[in-house]
């Protein structure tokens, strides 16, 4: 899998995955341990970008069970084609009447139809969701349980047999176990608590927002040809406005949005004007926007009044 968390680094570096080396070791404790990886933190700090490099990073497949409101075992696990199941029974009608015809009872009937269960009850009449793709996957792969903070602590119930011991329970079929251990990967943004049971059986990550000489280096390498002034620009700017009290604070897939379309405009360097038009990018409710608008206006400000009278050491630099 890894030979060390150097390895976890460079290939994650390979897939232009910055990472830092705490993301590193528990990435390649989990894979050595077998065990899952709770990922937690803000929206869009690359939580699940997280599970798609790994998948990438060792070859595997990745298997996705997005979770909401409302997911249940069956949307999860897998649905019986009883469709599929009635058509089989009514095209071997001849072979069922072959098969009981000259049987002397009732009884005897139904233990003749009763030795035949294997033909009607078996995985051609099962339609796999993602828990039992990854279970009964014929090579490793990796099983990225996605926002599993948004599903029903009934369903998180459910999971603790599948992440304690990877198996899961058909009732027409028994205990299927997984043929390789997956790779698990779960996330969430802190809509709800999630138990201690569940958190027992994982390895816990938190992902937070970078700090600035990361997220220049994510800027630089996700945003070909953007302007060096402008990243530095882009990047000072979000970092002030998430010490704002915002209802969402811009995280690092807005930022790069904000640097994309900056770039797309031929933009070098950001002025007022231009922030306030392109501020929608990174931020998603009025009224963060007009708290980011009165915070960058006095910054603008700040910055014209330094521009005009000499710099005195110690002045707080936002910028440059």
């Amino acid at each position: 899998m890894f030979s060390s968390i150097d390895d976890v680094i460079q290939r994650f570096s390979a897939q232009q995955y910055i990472t830092n080396r705490n993301i590193a070791t528990v990435v390649y404790l989990a894979a050595e341990m077998k065990k899952p990886i709770l990922v937690e933190g803000p929206a869009g700090v690359g939580k699940t970008e997280l599970a798609k490099v790994l998948a990438a990073a060792v070859g595997h497949q990745l298997i996705r069970l997005q979770c909401y409101e409302g997911l249940d075992e069956a949307k999860a696990l897998y649905e019986w084609e009883y469709a599929k199941q009635l058509l089989y029974t009514q095209i071997l009608k001849d072979k069922i009447s072959e098969v009981v015809g000259n049987a002397p009872t009732l009884r005897e009937a139904v233990d003749r139809i009763a030795s035949e269960d294997d033909v009607f009850f078996s995985d051609r009449f099962i339609l796999p969701r993602p828990l039992l793709q990854a279970i009964s996957a014929e090579e490793p792969c990796v099983l990225l349980i996605d926002e599993i903070d948004r599903s029903d602590t009934e369903f998180e119930a459910f999971l603790l047999e599948v992440l304690s011991d990877f198996q899961v329970s058909v009732p027409e079929l028994g205990t299927l176990r997984a043929r390789h251990v997956p790779l698990v990967v779960l996330t969430s943004n802190n809509a709800r608590e999630m138990s201690d049971a569940l958190k027992r059986r994982c390895l816990h990550l938190f992902i937070d927002f970078p700090e600035r000489a990361q997220e220049l280096e994510i800027v630089r390498l996700k945003v070909p040809g953007v302007a060096e002034r402008l990243a530095s620009d882009v990047i000072t700017v979000v970092h002030r406005i998430r010490k704002l009290d915002l209802k969402k604070a811009p995280s690092i897939s807005e930022t790069l949005d904000w640097a994309k379309a900056l770039t797309i405009l031929n933009i070098q360097s950001l002025d007022d004007q231009l922030v306030a038009e392109t501020l929608s990018t990174i931020l998603k409710y009025e009224g963060d926007i007009r708290k980011a608008q009165q915070e960058l206006k006095d910054y603008v400000q700040h910055q014209r009044a330094k521009q005009k009278s000499p710099r005195v050491e110690g002045d707080k630099d936002v910028l440059h």
